[in-house]
């Protein structure tokens, strides 16, 4: 089945996309989706006879519907219509349009959205299947040593330089998000894991071979790539006996953030080493609090103490 073919990008949405990068230093990651979103927004309206930049309300809500009827999940359908939003807020504020025809669309009513999260038992299995992985020298051990003791995104974990690591630090600066850095605690086991890579990693190069990072790949990227990554951790999975289905270096980073609440960590802590912009993100995590917190009142609040006194 042949895919549609994409109109030309207005100037209009080209504008939108250079003002993300140059004044909120999106990544190629966010650029790509957001101008993908566009597209695919561009393309339904083409249809319609009508521009991204001209469109009424009436048409972007028919486009809304039609991601709807096609299945598409009510989160999929926020992100867009996020998009949506940003970019005539963009026009409206640029005088490319005198009204914004995105400010009285509904959003899709979304449930709880709780995030897929590994047991420590199984996290430990999974970084166990990989100590003995023939002909990798340990690099997979060190990547899901650094992945759960950190919480890093996949993209900051694969990209990673060099000279992040070599001094063995007991932190790791980390450029994240909007080109920002924050500062991340190194555990022990994903220093000796970094140290042992190190002993090794010169090997996977050629003689006349560097690399500035820390994982480094002959690959166009120059380093380990994010797909790959994935395809490795659903092998050690397998190996370790747990579902591939469960496992995505997603899921170790939300095993990261909840089982460092789960030990007692603060909520305003974990924001900062996940690099989340707003802590609204990072209470998704305060789910796998809520049977610690219903004992903690049960066993220290004042009244709870009284109800249980016995009548005298």
């Amino acid at each position: 089945m042949k895919k549609k073919p994409v109109p030309d990008r207005t100037r209009e949405v080209e504008a939108f996309l250079e003002m993300l990068q140059a004044e909120r230093g999106a990544s190629r990651n966010t650029l790509a989706a957001y101008g993908a979103d566009l597209d695919n927004l561009q393309t339904f309206l083409a249809r319609r006879q009508q521009k991204p930049a001209g469109a009424d309300t009436e048409a972007l809500r028919a486009y809304l519907k039609s991601l709807d009827y096609v299945g598409m999940t009510p989160r999929t359908v926020a992100r867009r219509l996020s998009v949506i939003r940003q970019f005539y807020r963009f026009l409206l504020a640029e005088r490319m349009r005198d009204d914004d025809p995105a400010s009285t669309l509904d959003s899709p009513k979304l449930g709880r959205p709780l995030p897929k999260v590994l047991s420590r038992g199984e996290v430990d299995r999974l970084i166990e299947a990989t100590r003995d992985k023939e002909g990798d020298g340990g690099r997979m051990a060190t990547l899901l040593e650094i992945l759960y003791g950190t919480g890093l995104r996949v993209s900051e974990l694969v990209t990673l330089p060099l000279s992040a690591v070599e001094r063995d630090p007991t932190v790791l600066i980390v450029r994240g998000k909007g080109e920002k850095d924050r500062m991340v605690p190194l555990s022990d086991p994903a220093r000796a894991a970094i140290a042992s890579w190190l002993h090794v990693r010169a090997a996977t190069l050629d003689d006349d071979e560097t690399s500035r990072y820390l994982f480094p790949s002959r690959g166009r990227t120059g380093h380990l790539t994010r797909q790959r990554f994935a395809q490795l951790l659903k092998e050690a999975a397998l190996t370790a006996g747990i579902d591939p289905a469960r496992v995505s270096p997603h899921v170790l980073r939300h095993a990261f953030a909840s089982h460092l609440l789960e030990g007692g960590a603060d909520l305003r802590s974990v924001q900062l080493m996940l690099g989340h912009a707003d802590i609204a993100t990072t209470q998704i995590y305060t789910h796998v609090l809520d049977d610690k917190l219903r004992a903690l009142v049960q066993d220290k609040h004042p009244l709870a103490r009284r109800r249980r006194r016995p009548a005298g």
